[in-house]
């Protein structure tokens, strides 16, 4: 009589009820793990939350938090630039990353016209596809110590803009009201 043939031992394969290890990037290729986190932060901010036709992230929403929603969302934003200066972006690509970060900043402060602005700019988006499209093998990662003081003074002086359109628009607003200082 035949036999039903056993199974085989597998022993690769975890037992039911095990979690099994989400694969990690090649430890050997540290810039495409960068690009991966990149995305998915870049993918949350602006892109995450269908909306009919169009697809907007968290930064908007955020955004419309009066006063402080711009500020926290040109942090965030500030992570892609940390990320991409990390992986050698030069200093130019870093230069209009700022600059993308800067126009969102800036005419995403303006009330209620800024942050329909803010649902269309995506600049988290535009500066993940300039990574994309400049990034090669001639770029050398930078260290943290070499990165973070750069990183910090760009987030201080987008603040400072951020800080003082928010004061300029809220006295005028004032004036417009008929409020003198």
């Amino acid at each position: 009589m035949a036999t039903a043939p056993e199974p085989p031992d597998d022993s690769s394969t975890p037992p039911l009820g095990t979690a099994r290890r989400v694969p990690r990037p090649n430890a050997m290729e540290p810039a495409a793990a960068r690009l991966q986190r990149l995305d998915r932060v870049s993918w949350i901010l602006d892109r995450a939350i269908p909306i009919g036709r169009y697809r907007i992230g968290i930064d908007p929403i955020i955004g419309l938090l009066p006063g402080i929603g711009d500020w926290i969302g040109t942090l965030l934003s500030v992570y892609v630039l940390y990320e991409g200066a990390r992986l050698g972006a030069p200093v130019s690509l870093l230069l209009r990353m700022t600059g993308n970060i800067f126009i969102e900043t800036v005419l995403g402060a303006i009330p209620v016209l800024g942050d329909f602005f803010d649902f269309a700019w995506q600049a988290n988006t535009r500066n993940l596809t300039l990574i994309r499209r400049y990034h090669g093998p001639a770029w050398r990662p930078r260290a943290l110590r070499t990165v973070w003081a750069a990183v910090a003074v760009t987030a201080l002086l987008l603040l400072a803009a951020a800080i003082g359109l928010t004061v300029l628009l809220f006295k005028a607003a004032l004036n417009f009201g008929g409020f003198r200082f």
